[in-house]
């Protein structure tokens, strides 16, 4: 595979953000609290999934406290229609203990913070700061890793090094391009039938290999 060019990388850049502008999560939330279970649910579940999942949860544990002393059983039954819903449940039940005891009940805006959390790595992390505070930072899903593939922008095999690589050939307005490529990668290339004949991108295109991170 071709890798993008230094020239193509600023073309495809400037199209990303000339497409999505204001490109924003479709989860639903209201404040931070909402946003770090949202993205944690999110994990190889897809944002329609959780959207129907949430409001139920965040009106039965409204804020931390009632999180960190719900019954674990009865958050397995309001997520039980996400993937690896008995993990996730384990995992927000001890990240709102972690939050309460050592972040006096606020969730931490600071990304080796975040990640100190239960079920909290540097993607969901980089999610959350992107969304809450527009951080100059990029989060490697699935769709992200697939577009920076296709187009040349990494080689790598993880979506770590993927970030990495985004990061150095981007270097700023990283939150916008995050959303862009999410957006982009679950409407237009998509895995199995990329909508080629509507991509602002075709010509930049260096395959339609499904890409999948190791």
């Amino acid at each position: 595979m071709q890798k993008a060019t230094k020239k193509q990388t600023q073309e495809i850049k400037s199209l990303f953000l000339q497409h999505y502008k204001n490109a924003k999560t479709e989860l639903n939330y209201t404040n931070d609290y909402e946003l770090l279970i949202a993205v944690m649910l999110s994990a190889q579940c897809t944002d329609k999934r959780v959207n129907l999942i949430t409001p139920a949860l965040f009106k039965k544990y409204p804020d931390i406290l009632s999180l960190k002393d719900a019954n674990i059983e009865e958050i397995k039954e309001l997520i039980k229609t996400c993937s690896f819903f008995n993990n996730k449940a384990k995992n927000l039940k001890a990240m709102a203990e972690e939050v309460y005891q050592n972040f006096q009940g606020e969730i931490p805006l600071d990304r080796e913070a975040l990640k100190s959390l239960s079920g909290v790595g540097q993607k969901t992390a980089n999610v959350v700061l992107i969304e809450s505070k527009e951080a100059n930072f990029i989060a490697v899903d699935t769709h992200v890793f697939r577009v920076s593939h296709r187009l040349g922008l990494s080689k790598a095999n993880t979506p770590l090094q993927t970030e990495e690589d985004l990061t150095k050939a981007f270097k700023d307005n990283l939150s916008t391009l995050h959303q862009a490529m999410v957006l982009f990668g679950r409407y237009t290339c998509k895995s199995l039938n990329p909508q080629c004949q509507n991509c602002f991108l075709n010509h930049l295109c260096k395959s339609k290999i499904s890409y999948k991170p190791r």
